[in-house]
């Protein structure tokens, strides 16, 4: 089967994969954009899998207060390179996830953070995304960390509500 490039630009659109990453999850699966796509993902999710114990200790500290100035956040976003903290997805991702924990009030980062009394919805990485709640938080995370080659961290994050302690 021969591989247009109207299909490898259309694949590349839709996961930011490379050219020839693009090329070779088509060849494999026949043409079809959508079993191109997946295998990517699942490409992705390895790779991810595997930069998780790379340590992030560059990135930055992003805030988002809510209009009227009541309600606020600081979020630590780490990752490897201080390269990778100065490119707008990062510094998105990072506005994205103050903005997250203002609407949806998380009290960990993630399940190995949970303590007594602390359910899973409260975890920042398990939420539904507020900009696509068909994902998680961390799935967005994953998918940056695809993206850029680096392992991407929430360290921590506090919000801050006038009134409340």
């Amino acid at each position: 089967m021969q591989i247009t490039t109207e299909s490898i630009k259309c694949l590349r659109e839709q996961t930011s994969a490379g050219i020839m990453e693009c090329k070779r999850a088509l060849e494999q699966a026949g043409g079809d954009v959508e079993a191109a796509a997946s295998i990517l993902r699942e490409r992705g999710h390895a790779i991810a899998r595997k930069k998780e114990m790379r340590e992030a200790t560059q990135g930055l500290i992003e805030c988002y207060v809510h209009a009227g100035g009541k309600i606020g956040a600081l979020v630590e976003l780490n990752c490897e390179s201080d390269f990778v903290a100065r490119t707008p997805e990062f510094k998105e991702l990072a506005h994205d996830l103050a903005l997250q924990v203002v609407a949806t009030r998380p009290l960990v980062v993630g399940v190995e953070d949970i303590g007594e009394g602390i359910s899973e919805e409260q975890c920042l990485l398990q939420q539904p995304f507020i900009r696509d709640a068909s994902r998680t938080v961390k799935d967005i995370i994953t998918d940056l960390v695809i993206k850029v080659r680096e392992n991407i961290k929430v360290r921590r994050f506090v919000r801050f509500e006038l009134g409340s302690e």
